[in-house]
């Protein structure tokens, strides 16, 4: 009974242990951003702001361009997401159903893609978007965020597909379905799980990407809420209050989106994983 009660204690002590360490950040970040400018300054840390305010979202809401910002980062992220859920439904689809010369090769260029830092890429797309005259455009943004979850997504959905058993398709097919018929009765229903969980991947990567957009696009109207961040950094220092709640902004709406994913999303990572 004592070896049980240790072996329990000990690894949900590691998970409160690891669960404050990485919460306490967000918290810091977000209780910040309702403190005076005194509170924030102050050598003594202040836990709870008592007095709070809302100046400091008053000031991150108000800056110039904010919401040409928003619009320029929903706009890159949804689109980057979306046609990445379409090319890669249908390349899984391929992958995982036909055979066909190279399919080998193929999967393992994903999987190369899939590790390699995509960093390399940004002198090739700075000089691809400057000859086709494409700097300061979300359109450069949105293509090159879908290559970079475009093999992740391919790879997670295989295994779905691949879990769907062949039988199911092949008794659509029987009873008068097409092959494409089949794929969206049957098999696309099925994915919910992954498309949820590779949708909130792409999110992520695509919301956050900083480096990229600050290459190509140096016009203001072009620019997204990742360089929105650093505008309250001035020649004066930096304005911690609003730029903790310019930050708490920016989490919003992963966090939402979170919160309404997370139970289909880490299962859909999970299965996609060990699957096919």
């Amino acid at each position: 009974m004592r070896r049980s009660l240790i072996g329990r204690t000990w690894p949900n002590a590691i998970a409160v242990v690891l669960l404050v360490f990485f919460v306490f950040p967000v918290y810091w970040m977000i209780s910040t951003s309702f403190k005076q400018d005194k509170d924030i300054i102050s050598r003594t840390p202040v836990f709870l702001p008592l007095d709070a305010t809302l100046d400091h979202f008053d000031k991150a809401v108000h800056a110039d361009n904010f919401w040409t910002y928003v619009t320029n980062s929903l706009t890159v992220t949804v689109g980057a997401v979306l046609v990445s859920l379409v090319i890669a439904t249908l390349a899984s689809f391929a992958v995982a159903r036909m055979k066909f010369r190279g399919r080998k090769a193929f999967v393992l260029v994903i999987m190369v893609a899939q590790m390699a830092p995509w960093e390399v890429m940004t002198i090739g797309v700075y000089m691809i978007s400057r000859d086709n005259d494409l700097l300061n455009s979300i359109v450069p943004l949105t293509a090159f965020y879908m290559m970079m979850v475009l093999p992740f997504t391919i790879w997670t959905l295989r295994g779905f597909i691949a879990a769907v058993p062949k039988e199911l398709e092949e008794s659509a097919m029987v009873d008068g379905c097409t092959r494409t018929q089949a794929f969206l009765k049957v098999i696309f229903p099925l994915l919910a799980p992954g498309l949820m969980s590779t949708s909130l991947f792409g999110f992520v990567t695509a919301w956050n990407e900083f480096p990229l957009v600050l290459w190509l696009n140096k016009k203001p109207d072009s620019q997204t809420l990742p360089l929105w961040l650093s505008s309250f950094q001035t020649n004066f220092g930096t304005d911690w209050g609003a730029t903790m709640a310019a930050s708490t902004l920016f989490a919003v709406p992963i966090l939402i989106l979170f919160i309404f994913l997370q139970r289909k999303a880490v299962g859909g990572l999970t299965d996609g994983a060990v699957k096919g």
